[in-house]
C-alpha cells in the first residue's frame, strides 16, 4: 500500500491507497522541523494515524511538507518516517513541491502556497527551478494565515481596531493584551498561535471594511515583497494552494489582477491532484 501527503505548519493531509486501488482519507496535525523534532512526530503520528491502519502493509510513503527545504530539515521528517513506516520506502519532499505538482502537473509555470505560512516558486515541469525565500513567520510569510492574525494582533495590541470589532474579538477568546504577548513570545508554535485568527477575520462581519484591508494589506505585501520579485512574473497565471488563499479568493484574484498577472487554479488543499500527479503522471517522468 502507498500512502501520500501533503503536509502544513498546522495540518497533514494523508491518502492512503490499498491494494484494491482505493482512496482511504484521513489528517493528523502538520510537522515543520523548523518547530519540531523526530521524536515529537513520532509521538503524534502514534497517536494521530487510524488505529486500524496496519503500518507493516505500507511499501511506499511520500512525504510532502512545510519546512522540507534542507538536508538536516529533511533528516527530520525522514527519521521519524523511518521510525513509524518501518517497511516502507520513505520520500520526503518540499511542499512547495507537491503545491507545484497539484496545481501543474507536468506543465511548467508558477505555484504559490498561502496557508499558516507562505512559499512561490516557478515550476518546470519535474522540479522547483527556482525559489525566493518566504523568511518564515517572524521576519516573512506576507499573505500568509500567520501574517493576518499578526496584524489583526498587533491593532488588538495597540488599541488600532474599530470598539465593535474590539468587543467581538474579546468575546470570542477572552484574551487579554499580556495573555497575547505570551502566546507570542514565550509559548511553542507561535506560528500556529498567530495563524488561528486568520479565522476571526475570515468570519467576522461587524465591520466587513475593517477584516477586507487587513486582507488586501497582507496580500499587496505578499506581491511586492515576493511575487514581483519572480523575473517576467506576469507571463505566468496564478496558481496557488492554501486555506488562506481559498477562503479570500475573491481579495487574492483581485490583487494578482492588479498586479497583472492572470489567475489559474486557487484551491484549498493539493492532496486529491497529488495523488492523481502520484497515479497518473509519475509513472512518465520516472520512465
Amino acid at each position: 500500500m502507498i500512502i501520500i501527503a501533503d503536509g502544513g505548519s498546522t495540518k497533514t493531509n494523508w491518502c492512503l491507497l490499498n491494494k484494491s486501488g482505493q482512496k482511504i482519507y484521513f489528517n493528523t496535525e502538520g510537522y515543520n522541523p523548523y518547530f519540531v523534532s523526530a521524536e515529537y512526530i513520532i509521538d503524534s503520528l502514534r497517536k494521530g494515524l487510524p488505529s486500524d491502519l496496519d503500518l507493516s502493509d505500507i511499501h511506499e510513503v511520500n512525504y510532502y511538507g512545510a519546512g522540507c527545504s534542507t538536508e538536516d530539515k529533511v533528516e527530520i521528517v525522514e527519521e521519524a518516517m523511518s521510525t513509524v513506516f518501518n517497511k516502507a520506502s520513505i520520500y520526503v519532499g518540499h511542499d512547495l513541491l507537491a503545491a507545484a505538482r497539484a496545481l501543474l502537473g507536468l506543465d511548467s509555470g508558477f505555484a504559490a502556497i498561502l496557508g499558516t505560512g507562505t512559499n512561490t516558486g516557478l515550476y518546470n515541469g519535474k522540479d522547483i527551478s527556482l525559489n525566493i525565500d518566504s523568511a518564515a513567520y517572524i521576519l516573512g510569510d506576507e499573505g500568509s494565515g500567520c501574517d493576518i492574525g499578526k496584524k489583526l494582533l498587533t491593532d488588538y495590541l495597540r488599541g488600532y481596531m474599530p470598539e465593535v470589532v474590539r468587543e467581538r474579538f474579546w468575546e470570542t477568546y477572552k484574551l487579554t493584551p499580556d495573555e497575547v504577548t505570551d502566546n507570542v513570545y514565550t509559548k511553542p508554535l507561535a506560528n500556529r498561535f498567530c495563524a488561528s485568527f486568520a479565522k476571526f477575520v475570515y468570519d467576522n462581519n461587524v465591520h466587513a471594511e475593517y477584516s477586507r484591508n487587513i486582507v488586501k494589506t497582507s496580500f499587496v505585501d505578499f506581491f511586492e515583497n515576493l511575487v514581483t520579485h519572480y523575473p517576467n512574473y506576469k507571463d505566468y497565471t496564478f496558481n496557488c494552494i492554501g486555506s488562506v488563499g481559498y477562503n479570500f479568493r475573491n481579495v487574492l484574484e483581485e490583487t494578482a489582477t492588479e498586479y497583472g498577472m492572470k489567475v489559474g487554479k486557487i484551491i484549498r488543499s493539493p492532496i486529491d491532484d497529488l495523488v492523481r500527479y502520484h497515479v497518473e503522471l509519475a509513472p512518465r517522468v520516472q520512465s
